[in-house]
């Protein structure tokens, strides 16, 4: 027989994700219009002072637009009740949405990477002044609207949205002192090695978004679960005496599922001990949906019983 949560629990674990979902949205919207006009005015004062940090970073930061629109799409689908075609409903979208951040950011890689080593080898004058007008407004511009998703970091999407930010901060200020340097010196080499020096950083910190949404697309263990520390668990369970069949997976950016079988031929689960194991899963796995099949008879156990990893 199998055991699910009850409707109750159900509801309970949809009150406490969801406002999360909720309160974010105004922070996507705030985050997309900032951070969108901010990208008109570094294209254009980019090309006007023949600036390639400033061109990669404004690249840059359309890539973080595009995709923190996607991410604000996704978070709105969290909300979507499931339907007899989507059984989960639209939760799903929250990882491809973190996946295709990771995917846009290693892109804006390679654009800024080509633009810097033409202009290395073709260094131009550059209107330094002007840089650090715009590379400082775009300082003050991603640290605030990086700030509103500061409290969200459990959640893989929203973390996606705080990184793109936080790194444009940080690259911002970059631009700056590259910009300051070619003031004060001249070299204009500094400004095409900058952009190379962003691109580098970068990929440092897209490549554990870009994992981490992989691995949640391929039905992986989530990150901060122990496959190895659930089986434990199940089998400490009394009456338990084997465990089959686990598998842990990501139906959203913030909510964990698990399926497993239980050989249990002795002592049959409660519906109170069955509820005691729901609410441990949850509270110290980080899992949210269990689906518990329990078997008494050993020839329907005794081949699928055996250890897996």
């Amino acid at each position: 027989m199998s055991f699910h949560e009850s409707e109750s629990e159900k509801h309970d674990h949809c009150h406490h994700h969801n406002p999360s979902a909720l309160q974010f949205n105004r922070a996507f919207l705030i985050a997309i219009i900032a951070n969108g006009l901010f990208v008109i005015c570094q294209v254009i004062y980019a090309r006007l002072s023949n600036s390639t940090s400033l061109l990669a970073d404004a690249v840059h930061n359309l890539g973080d637009v595009l995709g923190l629109v996607m991410a604000w799409i996704a978070n709105g689908l969290l909300k979507r009740i499931p339907t007899p075609k989507t059984t989960y409903g639209m939760k799903k979208t929250s990882i491809l949405a973190a996946f295709a951040n990771g995917v846009l950011l290693v892109f804006s890689c390679g654009i800024i990477a080509t633009e810097a080593m033409y202009k290395l080898f073709s260094p131009a004058e550059i209107k330094a002044v002007a840089v650090m007008i715009v590379a400082a407004i775009g300082i003050v511009v991603n640290g605030a609207t990086a700030f509103l998703f500061m409290r969200g970091s459990d959640d893989l999407n929203i973390r996606g949205a705080f990184l793109h930010l936080i790194y444009d901060a940080l690259i911002s200020f970059g631009v700056v002192l590259a910009a300051a340097l070619i003031y004060w010196t001249g070299w204009r080499w500094v400004d095409p090695i900058v952009g190379l020096l962003i691109a580098i950083l970068i990929i440092r910190g897209a490549w554990s978004l870009f994992a981490d949404s992989f691995r949640l697309i391929i039905d992986g263990v989530p990150r901060g679960i122990s496959w190895t520390e659930v089986s434990t668990f199940l089998k400490t369970e009394p009456g338990v005496l084997d465990i089959h069949d686990l598998h842990i997976w990501a139906i959203s950016t913030q909510e964990n599922a698990l399926s497993v079988h239980l050989y249990m031929p002795e002592i049959p689960l409660s519906d109170e001990a069955r509820q005691n194991l729901v609410n441990a899963l949850r509270d110290k796995h980080n899992i949210h949906h269990a689906t518990i099949q329990v078997e008494r008879n050993l020839k329907f156990c005794e081949d699928a019983c055996t250890p897996t990893l």
